[in-house]
């Protein structure tokens, strides 16, 4: 069958992670907050964050700012967290030639806490070429999970054979091929457009 659908990860992929553990410890160092503890208390509760079902506040209130500390104000904590977020250009580029094109409809299905989601897509104008965002805390499941792979295809009507998972995890890859869904594993622009014409996706070479 012919690719219809593509989905898009966004941290790693159309852009730089939005808070994975390489921005966490420039701000945590910025900051002097110690590392460790922060991560311990991270863990416990970053499920119930990207899920939509903590809100950053509370998130704050439970590690950065945890037993009194006020190492900064959340404004400044905050808009160091934001400042972590870059543009992949050339992934950029290249999706949104596929969008200009019309040669697929094109969703985002990434993990995400919903104040950063909501940020990165404004800032980076993701909703310019995606047509709706799948994220963990809309829908209140994380990938690798293969029910989110599920419940995407079936807010978009698409057969799995039809759909193309771009991601830079290969557990998020291998999950969404268990579904039945295609999946190329992100490195680069470059790689990932050649495994999408190898799938048969037809778009102008950017």
């Amino acid at each position: 069958m012919p690719i219809k659908t593509l989905f898009w990860d966004i941290g790693g992929v159309l852009l730089s992670n939005g808070w994975d553990h390489e921005q966490r410890a420039r701000v945590l160092a910025h900051f002097n907050i110690d590392y460790d503890a922060f991560e311990a208390r991270h863990h416990l509760i970053v499920s119930e964050l990207e899920s939509g079902r903590l809100t950053l506040e509370d998130y704050l209130s439970q590690t950065a700012f945890s037993s009194g500390q006020n190492p900064c104000s959340r404004a400044e904590f905050y808009a160091a967290m934001l400042e972590q977020s870059t543009p992949n250009a050339d992934t950029l580029a290249l999706a949104r030639a596929l969008s200009a094109g019309g040669r697929a409809r094109m969703y985002a299905l990434n993990n995400e806490s919903r104040e950063l989601n909501n940020f990165r897509i404004r800032q980076f104008g993701l909703d310019q070429f995606l047509l709706g965002f799948l994220s963990s805390c809309y829908l209140g499941l994380s990938k690798p999970n293969p029910a989110i792979y599920r419940l995407a295809l079936e807010l978009t009507h698409t057969d799995p054979s039809e759909t193309v998972m771009i991601d830079d995890r290969m557990q998020n890859v291998e999950a969404a091929r268990s579904v039945g869904m295609n999946a190329v594993h992100h490195t680069d622009a470059s790689s990932t457009r050649l495994a999408l014409e190898a799938l048969g996706v037809p778009f102008e070479r950017v």
